[in-house]
């Protein structure tokens, strides 16, 4: 590639850069939580198992797959996010029904331990499981479906933050469409502005 190829980056902008969007990072730990909780709470036989661990792995590597896709193609990049956003909505209602089933309580919007538990900026599962045996600790009239309740709940929190992430990315992602256009529209742009120059036909 030339050494001035800014034009170029007119076309084909950066793209790839998806380990540094805080909706990755999210979906990314909530599929390293949920892999941990389906071995723990979900039968090895249950079909459940197998969807819960896949609609968590399509959350992040959907992201990923979208952020590629944006140097050619806003419309596959909002798909894919979109299916992402799908993914994890899915997820969060498998930890509704997992609460449901066994009669354990789903944490109300106003709950203080779901701000607690953003509060942590957790980045890892181990950070989460922490916050949830240290919880537990603290709470009264414990049982032994407290913990399964506190990481089903914990999961579902940071499903639900993961989504409105991914929301807010689907809205800027919009915006940049139509601000900048598409693959198409760039190219003709700096074909048009090639051929004013006598650059090119």
């Amino acid at each position: 590639m030339p050494a001035d190829h800014s034009k170029y980056t007119l076309v084909l902008p950066k793209s790839g850069g998806y380990k540094r969007l805080k909706s990755y990072q999210l979906a990314q730990l909530v599929y390293d939580i949920t892999v941990r909780f389906v071995v723990r709470y979900i039968r090895a036989e249950s079909r459940t198992r197998d969807q819960m661990e896949q609609a968590a792995r399509s959350g992040a590597q959907n992201l990923a797959e979208g952020s590629v896709f944006s140097a050619t193609s806003k419309k596959i990049e909002m798909y894919l996010t979109n299916v992402a956003k799908a993914s994890l909505t899915e997820l969060k209602g498998d930890y509704e029904d997992f609460l449901r089933h066994r009669k354990l309580a789903l944490w109300a919007n106003e709950d203080p331990r779901r701000a607690d538990l953003v509060r942590q900026r957790c980045t890892t599962a181990d950070e989460v499981a922490a916050w949830v045996k240290r919880s537990c600790a603290q709470a009264e009239n414990r049982t032994d479906a407290t913990y399964a309740e506190w990481s089903a709940n914990a999961a579902h929190v940071l499903c639900g933050v993961a989504i409105t992430l991914i929301d807010r990315q689907l809205i800027s992602q919009a915006n940049a469409f139509e601000k900048e256009g598409g693959f198409n529209e760039r190219l003709y742009r700096v074909r048009s502005a090639a051929r004013a120059k006598g650059g090119g036909q």
